[in-house]
């Protein structure tokens, strides 16, 4: 899951898996695969960095219990 703003401010968790497609017009939009649409603060890279990051800390050996 990754936390992204909406453009009223608002912090909302997304599931990254559910990522078809970012675009940048010039809102970055994001659009999942279940045909939703959400329009965020952040940049399509930004976007992008979030999941990579999320990714390596779901695959990551030192979980801490």
């Amino acid at each position: 899951m990754i936390e992204v703003t909406r453009l009223n401010g608002k912090g909302l968790t997304i599931n990254s898996d559910l990522i078809e497609m970012i675009e940048e017009t010039p809102d970055t939009v994001i659009t999942l695969t279940t045909g939703k649409k959400i329009i965020v603060k952040e940049s399509r890279q930004m976007v992008k960095n979030l999941v990579k990051l999320y990714r390596q800390e779901c695959n990551s050996t030192d979980f801490v219990e």
